[in-house]
């Protein structure tokens, strides 16, 4: 990981870096809104604020799927496609986190060989860190400083498990679900809600003996989408079949986030879902502090855990021990 410096002239340097372009300087920024260290969240929200102007036109592409669908060969091949329609591609994934080391383990820069070796290309792994909430509202910070340093395309890609789907869904433009065919995932899918939050079905694997399967697989979910209320009333999402490892149906994809845009910026709902967005960060990052003045202050630390004790041992009501710890936050 880049070293980062939290003095006013390095958020400065690093600020001029991305305005250039470089990928260094890109690298350098988001070590430092990753950094948990008070003066480099000063340091780090300084440097947002301040590219924020050169924020916002980029096409943000969130991108799901169980593991082993292919989430990172999909976004080698369409990482490649871009790239040679004259885009330049960051890729931020967020990987599961090493219980030992607190670190990235997917590696996802190995498994996207072709991508990673591009000079108009970025990708940065960040783990998760066990939760949610550090690392999506980072991401969220990590896609700005993206676009600040001329990317144009943004992809996210999740863990694939739990309720990243979600986190992920609410700072895109476009949410993709990545399927495998005859894997039993069609119902699971469903049950998951990821269909309802999908702009699109791509189902992978789509060549050789697969491609019946795949077929099948596509119908199955087409014909679920049409019992379940889409996310706007301007787009109803498809359902593709394609091939990561042939590279079949991969500008068919493209195609279909485009028409997406296309659609939402006519209608209006582009805007909204972007002024949405900006809002939930901000609780996102409320939240976030809140929860930490919970852990740094040793006395409001410690009485927290005597109200815990409390609830456990059914001396105090959860309502009432909120109200409890509510006060201490109002101190």
């Amino acid at each position: 990981m880049a070293p980062v410096t939290a003095s006013p002239k390095a958020s400065l340097h690093l600020a001029d870096g991305l305005r250039s372009g470089d990928r260094a300087a890109l690298a350098r920024a988001i070590t430092l809104i990753e950094s948990r260290r008070a003066d480099h969240q000063a340091q780090a929200r300084d440097l947002v604020q301040e590219l924020l102007p050169l924020t916002g036109s980029a096409m943000r592409v969130g991108i799901t799927g169980s593991p082993g669908v292919g989430k990172s060969t999909t976004i080698d091949a369409l990482g490649m496609a871009l790239i040679a329609k004259g885009h330049k591609v960051a890729v931020l994934a967020v990987d599961p986190s090493s219980a030992r080391t607190g670190g990235s383990i997917l590696g996802d820069k190995t498994r996207m060989a072709r991508l990673s070796a591009e000079d108009n290309a970025f990708i940065r792994p960040s783990p998760s860190s066990g939760t949610l909430g550090g690392v999506a509202a980072k991401t969220r910070e990590a896609m700005l400083l993206c676009e600040a340093a001329g990317f144009d395309v943004v992809l996210v890609e999740t863990v694939g498990i739990g309720q990243s789907e979600t986190a992920v869904c609410d700072m895109t433009d476009f949410f993709l679900a990545l399927m495998l065919p005859g894997a039993g995932d069609e119902l699971q899918g469903i049950k998951k809600g990821l269909v309802e939050l999908a702009d699109m079905i791509a189902v992978n694997k789509a060549d050789g003996d697969n491609l019946k399967r795949a077929k099948a697989a596509a119908a199955e979910y087409n014909a679920a989408l049409h019992i379940l209320a889409p996310r706007s009333e301007h787009w109803f999402p498809p359902v593709l079949t394609y091939s990561a490892l042939t590279g079949d149906g991969i500008e068919a994809l493209w195609e279909k986030i485009l028409a997406h845009r296309t659609a939402m910026i006519a209608c209006g709902d582009f805007e909204t879902r972007r002024r949405q967005q900006q809002v939930k960060w901000m609780y996102t990052i409320l939240e976030d502090r809140l929860h930490a003045r919970l852990r740094s202050d040793p006395v409001i630390r410690a009485k927290v855990k005597q109200t815990e004790a409390a609830v456990a041992n059914g001396r105090m009501t959860p309502a009432v021990a909120a109200d409890t710890i509510t006060a201490l936050l109002e101190r």
